[in-house]
């Protein structure tokens, strides 16, 4: 079957040969009856045919040995082409030479240049027209896709070709958003408007997906896509980013569209030199390290090689999965992991005294905004002395640098968990004013897929058939994925300054009802509702980065920025530890206000 395949190769390459060598003996007719000005007499002279015989011959010797017959081209390729053109520019200086030496001329000197330059258009032109007329004939597969590209651009046109060739993909119509490429055609294909026209192509030509072939388009335009393939009931696939792809786009690099996608959220820049100086060989101590955000921080730190990571957590079965993760096994047999309660200081300090950590990650705590609302003590208890507990055992060891993780909650706080991480943030602070070492908080937005987060909700609810709750139709986050927020925690641990808050850049809010009808979407559901509840109490219908007296200012990282917040006196905190549950919140907000209202004198 090899042996077939290969003769057969071999036998279309050379019927190409053929052609070609056609092709030298019309473009040295044509050439010679050019010269002399359309008279039949001298052009068919017996010299012409001797010329045209001899660039055939060279011809085809150049063209077995290093050009386009030595191996099996796609028809009509850049690479045949290529091939074309080297064969016909080593073929054409020996013949030009051979007409200044020979005695009698046998053709004019100008006709070895022109009839080449009139043999490589005939070869390419034969190609192109091949090429075309077999990719119109060709009949996609009846289970094939059928596919509307967006994007008429260098990479949707290398995808309709692709496509073409696979056959798994029938490319029935593309759209554009620019008026230049209207009714231009690629391959058969035309471009048939913009994404205005969506909805309409998609029924005129029975198509049942889209795929977006803009490799490096913007959230704000995947999202407006996605949403017009759902009203036109269609599946999304995108190409990924250039830098994830490897050569031309073809179909192998398509894939269905994910959060990640509408967050459009951007490759993160660390400085690696910085973190590593920061983690290598030194004792890393992580809180909540069975929590999504601890347990991310672990796997990061972990590939900076730390003398010991120390993974503390309340919760054994989270510490389980997180050492599963770093070792392959959850023996739970390392001292390396620690089960504590941040409310405990006395198992704190001792555990602090004897382990010594040179970096402290605080990612422990309460985080769901309802039942904080609920439970303000609880909160109180854990977020802020829990924190101040922390804090305390971390400065009596005399840590290097600490680094205590925030949320967007708390700016302008208007709930129990902004409140709680708003006092986290001012304790932080007077600590960096009375202790060695850096104290420093980080502040960013909601993390997707992150236990507890709306994407496993939505994805529950979704499951059960729905419906899925949504407080408000207007209701938008700031959203991250796990990986980059830790990585930026890692780049504000070595680059903030004493006492600041490390404000993360988190791009555009994202409204929660269209994460909601993409989870939907890419469950190949259409029977599922979405229905809005109202806001909770405690919650904000849009989240803020930065709080009304925050003066923002940029660090040597363009997605970090930096700000001050007014220090919590300690004791203030340790006067109120017997609090009720009631008291709890109402303490907590009385102290925010009146640190706000002197920040802003």
């Amino acid at each position: 079957m090899a042996g077939v395949r290969l003769r057969s190769g071999l036998d279309r390459r050379w019927r190409w040969a053929l052609f070609d060598a056609g092709a030298w003996i019309v473009a040295v007719v044509a050439a010679t009856w050019l010269r002399y000005d359309f008279e039949a007499g001298p052009a068919l002279a017996v010299g012409t045919f001797l010329f045209a015989g001899l660039a055939v011959l060279a011809h085809l010797i150049v063209g077995s040995l290093i050009g386009p017959y030595v191996v099996g081209h796609q028809r009509g390729s850049f690479e045949e082409v290529a091939d074309l053109a080297v064969t016909v520019a080593v073929v054409t200086p020996p013949l030009l030479l051979w007409t200044f030496v020979v005695d009698p001329i046998v053709v004019p000197r100008s006709i070895p240049v022109v009839a080449a330059v009139f043999a490589l258009m005939g070869m390419c032109t034969a190609r192109y027209v091949f090429r075309t007329f077999r990719s119109r004939r060709q009949v996609p597969a009846a289970s094939a896709r059928r596919v509307v590209v967006f994007g008429a651009g260098d990479a949707g046109r290398a995808l309709v070709r692709s496509m073409r060739a696979d056959g798994g993909y029938a490319p029935v119509a593309l759209l554009d958003d620019d008026p230049d490429k209207r009714l231009l055609t690629i391959d058969g294909v035309r471009v048939l408007g913009g994404r205005e026209a969506l909805a309409a192509v998609a029924r005129r030509k029975d198509a049942t997906t889209l795929v977006i072939a803009v490799p490096e388009a913007d959230s704000g335009l995947i999202r407006e896509l996605s949403d017009l393939a759902g009203e036109a009931r269609l599946d999304v696939q995108v190409l990924p980013p250039l830098r994830d792809m490897i050569g031309r786009p073809t179909t192998a690099d398509l894939r269905n569209l994910n959060l990640a996608d509408l967050l459009g959220r951007g490759p993160v820049d660390l400085d690696l030199e910085a973190i590593a100086a920061q983690i290598t060989g030194r004792t890393v101590l992580v809180t909540g390290a069975g929590g999504s955000i601890g347990s991310e921080l672990c796997r990061q730190i972990a590939r900076f090689t730390p003398g010991r990571l120390y993974m503390l957590d309340r919760d054994e079965s989270g510490l389980q999965a997180t050492q599963m993760s770093l070792k392959g096994h959850g023996l739970l047999d390392d001292d390396q992991v620690v089960l504590a309660d941040i409310r405990d200081l006395d198992a704190l300090r001792t555990l602090f005294s004897t382990v010594r950590p040179d970096l402290v990650f605080h990612a422990a705590a309460l985080k769901h905004l309802p039942l904080l609302e609920s439970h303000p003590l609880e909160g109180w208890k854990t977020n802020v002395l829990g924190t101040y507990n922390v804090l305390t055992a971390a400065a009596e060891a005399g840590v290097g640098t600490f680094v205590n993780i925030s949320t967007d909650k708390a700016a302008n706080p208007t709930s129990v968990l902004g409140l709680t991480k708003r006092l986290t943030e001012r304790l932080t602070a007077a600590f960096a004013a009375r202790h060695a070492g850096r104290f420093v908080s980080v502040r960013f937005g909601n993390v997707l897929g992150s236990r507890g987060s709306v994407v496993h909700l939505f994805t529950a609810q979704i499951e059960r058939g729905g419906p899925v709750t949504v407080t408000h139709p207007e209701a938008e986050r700031f959203f991250m994925l796990i990986p980059e927020a830790c990585q930026l925690v890692l780049e504000a641990a070595s680059i903030g300054h004493d006492g600041e808050v490390m404000v993360l850049e988190m791009g555009d809010q994202v409204k929660i009802v269209e994460v909601a009808r993409t989870l939907i979407r890419l469950s190949g559901r259409r029977d599922v509702d979405i229905t809005f509840t109202g806001l909770r109490p405690g919650e904000k219908l849009s989240e803020e980065l930065f709080a009304g007296g925050d003066d923002s200012r940029p660090t040597s990282n363009a997605l970090v920025n930096a700000v001050d917040v007014p220090p919590l006196d300690p004791a203030t905190v340790l006067r109120q530890a017997f609090l009720d549950h009631h008291g709890a919140a109402t303490w907590m907000r009385a102290e925010t206000e009146r640190s706000d209202q002197v920040g802003a004198l």
